[in-house]
C-alpha cells in the first residue's frame, strides 16, 4: 500500500513572527487591536501560516515556503485566509477533506481568548469545514523567551485529513 492510498493523514504546523510596530495583528484571519503587528512578507497570520504547513505536511507537499514563498512579490501583503483556500484545493484534488484542526498560539499579549471564536469561524470557513472542527488554544510562556519578552507569537498546529469519496 503506498503513502497515497492510506485513507488517513496527520500533519504538524510551525509559524513563528517578529512583533513590530506599524503592523497590523492579524491571527486567523482577524485584525486584533494591539499596539504592536507581526512582521512578515504576507500579513504574517501565524496561526493561519501553521496551519497551512501542516496540511502541506500531511499532503506530502513540502512546506509553505515551497508554495507561497517571501520571495514572491505576489505574496507582498497576501492575506493568509486566501492561501490557505488555494491549500484546500490541493486537499481536494488528493482526494481527502480535513477531519479536524488542533492549534496553539503562543503570546504573551494581546489576551486572545476574546477572539477565539471569530479566528474558529473564520478558519472553518476557509476550510470549508463546520468550526466544531477547528480548535484553537492560547497560551502563554509566563515571560520566558522571545514570546514572553513581547518579541514575537509563534503558533503551533496539527491537522488531521482522510480520504473522502
Amino acid at each position: 500500500m503506498s503513502l497515497s492510498d492510506h485513507p488517513f493523514r496527520v500533519g504538524f504546523g510551525y509559524d513563528a513572527h517578529r512583533l513590530v510596530e506599524g503592523r497590523d495583528l492579524i491571527l486567523g484571519g482577524i485584525k486584533i487591536p494591539h499596539e504592536l503587528g507581526l512582521l512578515g512578507h504576507s500579513d504574517a497570520d501565524v496561526l493561519t501560516h501553521a496551519i497551512i504547513d501542516a496540511i502541506l505536511g500531511a499532503l506530502s507537499r513540502g512546506d509553505i515556503g515551497q508554495h507561497f514563498p517571501d520571495t514572491d512579490p505576489k505574496y507582498k501583503g497576501a492575506d493568509s485566509l486566501g492561501l490557505l483556500k488555494k491549500t484546500m484545493v490541493w486537499v481536494r484534488q488528493d482526494g481527502f477533506g480535513i477531519n479536524n484542526v488542533d492549534s496553539t498560539i503562543v503570546a504573551e499579549q494581546p489576551k486572545l481568548a476574546p477572539y477565539l471564536i471569530e479566528m474558529r469561524g473564520r478558519l472553518s470557513q476557509s476550510m470549508d469545514i463546520h468550526r466544531d472542527q477547528v480548535n484553537i488554544k492560547a497560551t502563554t510562556t509566563e515571560k520566558m523567551g522571545f514570546c514572553g519578552r513581547r518579541e514575537g507569537i509563534v503558533s503551533f498546529a496539527v491537522v488531521s485529513l482522510m480520504k473522502v469519496g
